[in-house]
């Protein structure tokens, strides 16, 4: 039996009870040169009789079963190396694809020919609204061709996410990649991906949308934290540490890293009231650590944000945060007077 074009590999962690709308939109593809691989571990998020339904009813999907709570990062690793298909798509159990998305990407393929990631668009779905996702303007510009990740560093200012990207099967191999521990584990595995890459081509067009019922990461792995993000962000940069002329590419990952960091310190949930000061800390040395000759930081709002952070100031960049808001209340009862 030849091997099938794609190989989704799907962690059954299924917080939310959204894993059977993920295998119902995968099994209800156009495109049906794919196979659907389900690593259920010993989570107690782990549906294991729902997963095991649907391999009895569908060939398409077969279950890994794990004897351990392991976690995303390991789930993705085991999944990858049962892998037959040509290609590498890893979901989670709340992305759901449109009914042409694999067409879509088959179709992208065979017009460029082999490429070792093909990055593509999706959206978002939270609380009743819908956006396209960070990378949608950078793959609109990105033109056509493939080329080396080098030729498009702006493509590395993406947000790194591994579900919005095909990786070649031969690629993964080749780089001996695999998910570390810890929470934000995609991190080092995107840019250690796409950094390694000799063609990479992009497909504009939403073919996943993220459906996620919070806004705090899932869990990466059993005893895995917040600050997780720190480290996966020193893997990443570990990558270009010998590479010093990359100043391009170094600019687009500082500034992801970042705005990274600053989006988890904003967003309720991610970081406690006590964790907050030591978070800042943590992110104003990597500022200091990683910032690349010549940065320019970015204009308005957010290049405050850039330089309070760089100098350190925690005190200063919380006041400057109430103040915002301060105004931005004050603002909206203006507006709201007769």
């Amino acid at each position: 039996m030849p091997s099938p074009l794609i190989s989704v590999v799907l962690p059954a962690y299924d917080q939310h009870e959204q894993l059977a709308d993920c295998l119902d939109s995968l099994l209800g593809q156009s495109f049906r040169d794919v196979e659907v691989i389900v690593v259920a571990d010993r989570s107690p998020e782990t549906p294991r009789d729902l997963v095991d339904a649907f391999a009895a009813k569908h060939p398409q999907v077969s279950v890994l079963h794990l004897d351990a709570a392991v976690g995303v990062g390991v789930a993705r690793n085991a999944g990858a190396a049962r892998a037959a298909g040509e290609y590498l798509l890893f979901l989670d159990a709340d992305h759901v694809l449109p009914p042409d998305g694999l067409q879509a990407l088959a179709d992208r393929l065979a017009e460029t020919g082999p490429v070792d990631v093909l990055q593509f668009g999706h959206t978002r779905l939270h609380n009743g609204r819908e956006w396209a996702g960070g990378a949608a303007q950078r793959l609109a510009a990105a033109g056509g061709e493939a080329a080396g990740p080098f030729e498009r560093p702006e493509l590395l200012g993406a947000p790194p996410l591994i579900w919005d990207r095909l990786v070649r099967r031969g690629h993964w191999a080749e780089l001996k990649l695999a998910f570390p521990d810890g929470r934000y584990e995609e991190i080092p595995v995107v840019y250690e991906a796409m950094l390694g890459a000799q063609r990479v081509a992009v497909l504009p067009r939403e073919c996943v949308q993220l459906r996620r019922r919070e806004t705090v990461h899932p869990t990466g792995s059993p005893g895995g934290s917040v600050f997780d993000l720190f480290e996966q962000y020193e893997r990443a940069f570990a990558l270009l540490e010998d590479q010093p002329h990359l100043y391009a590419v170094r600019d687009a990952v500082f500034v992801r890293m970042i705005r990274h960091y600053l989006f988890v310190f904003d967003l309720a949930g991610c970081v406690t009231r006590a964790e907050r000061p030591q978070f800042f800390h943590r992110a104003a040395e990597h500022h200091r650590r990683f910032l690349p000759p010549g940065h320019k930081k970015p204009g308005g709002r957010e290049g405050v944000k850039f330089t309070l952070l760089a100098g350190g100031a925690y005190p200063a960049f919380e006041v400057a945060k109430l103040s915002h808001i301060a105004r931005g209340t004050i603002t909206g009862a203006n507006r709201r007077k007769p």
